[in-house]
């Protein structure tokens, strides 16, 4: 009887994911700060799974991060947000996957609303036609990017090159996953796994040999807040959050950290150098700090991607300590040539943490 309700109450937490055809958003912030990610998940699904990801170059920010911060009106934002599932309607395309949580919350919280409020919909509906000349339908499959690497897993899975095993001793690599709070603390049932036991990304890590560390402060925010950032004077708020997280999972000493969200990944990885530079610490026993991966990246390199076509070289915390343990082989001189072999400029070496 405990077994058959459980499994009632997790099928309260699945969701339904299309198996092609999407039409892909990207994410405002994640271009900026680990531009590898949205081309690895190109690569991946055209490529590798040979799926339809089609994407528009008119799609704008959804001002996620404005509307939260209370800067872009709710109105604004839905005409905004309507005129992306117009872009989608007018490629014939039904299913839309945003690569950023923000964006997926956002568009959540856009039909929800507008499933109660049928009448905010024609609103919306009128204030688009006036500005742009533009009608649209609502997405038939809403689904997070990390979603679909979720769905694919077993397929990439036997595609791959590598597992998440540590090559020199042979056990599973001990992995961090870091959910995003607009991935299902808003709408729990949008996740999959809810928000307390979401499988989005231990699916992914399990699937390929990795194994996943449970720690105190697993479910805490990592900081970002968008209040908590974007005001200077909160910022102490934002890193203190992410300290806490930190020293939480110290003790169990993870190979590294997954999140997937753009904010979150950004976060862990930057504030583990402001904490250095601060306080004179790092969260490893070798003064290197702990890798922080998207779940693109994670699977571009379970897929023999080359770590730095991967972008990984813009990661504040060095990734080298991480190939090493996948057997990953790099040309340590080619971490920072460009695209067409010339030189991007190397970052300036910081005080405490070694990379």
């Amino acid at each position: 009887m405990v077994s058959e309700g459980k499994k009632r109450v997790w099928e309260d937490y699945q969701k339904e994911i299309a198996d092609d055809h999407y039409f892909y958003v990207r994410s405002c912030i994640r271009q900026t700060f680990f531009p590898g990610s949205e081309t690895a998940f190109l690569r991946i699904m055209r490529n590798d799974l040979g799926k339809d990801v089609f994407e528009d170059a008119r799609h704008t920010t959804c001002t996620g991060i404005g509307y939260h911060t209370d800067i872009v009106p709710l109105e604004t934002t839905m005409t905004i947000i309507a005129r992306h599932f117009a872009l989608m309607t007018e490629a014939g395309y039904t299913n839309i996957i945003p690569s950023c949580v923000t964006s997926f919350g956002l568009y959540t919280e856009v039909l929800d609303t507008w499933k109660h409020f049928p009448e905010m919909e024609a609103k919306i509906r009128d204030y688009l036609w006036k500005a742009t000349k533009k009608e649209f339908k609502v997405p038939e499959n809403l689904v997070h990017t990390s979603d679909i690497i979720y769905k694919f897993r077993d397929q990439i899975k036997e595609k791959s090159k590598i597992s998440l095993v540590n090559k020199k001793t042979g056990l599973p690599l001990k992995v961090v996953e870091h959910i995003g709070c607009h991935y299902a603390k808003m709408f729990p049932a949008t996740g999959i796994g809810g928000a307390e036991f979401p499988s989005v990304l231990t699916g992914m890590i399990e699937s390929w040999g990795g194994s996943v560390i449970d720690y105190p402060e697993r479910r805490h925010c990592c900081g970002f807040g968008f209040r908590q950032y974007l005001v200077m004077a909160n910022r102490g708020y934002s890193v203190s959050n992410s300290k806490k997280k930190f020293e939480s999972m110290q003790p169990y000493q993870p190979d590294f950290i997954v999140a997937n969200c753009p904010g979150c990944s950004m976060f862990l990885d930057r504030w583990q150098y402001t904490i250095a530079e601060l306080e004179g610490i790092t969260f490893d026993d070798k003064g290197m700090g702990i890798p922080v991966l998207t779940y693109e990246e994670m699977a571009g390199l379970v897929m023999g991607y080359s770590p730095w076509e991967l972008g990984l070289q813009m990661h504040q915390v060095s990734v080298e300590p991480l190939l090493d343990k996948l057997g990953i082989a790099y040309k340590k001189e080619e971490k920072y040539l460009g695209a067409h072999g010339q030189n991007i400029g190397e970052p300036q070496k910081p005080q405490f943490l070694i990379v």
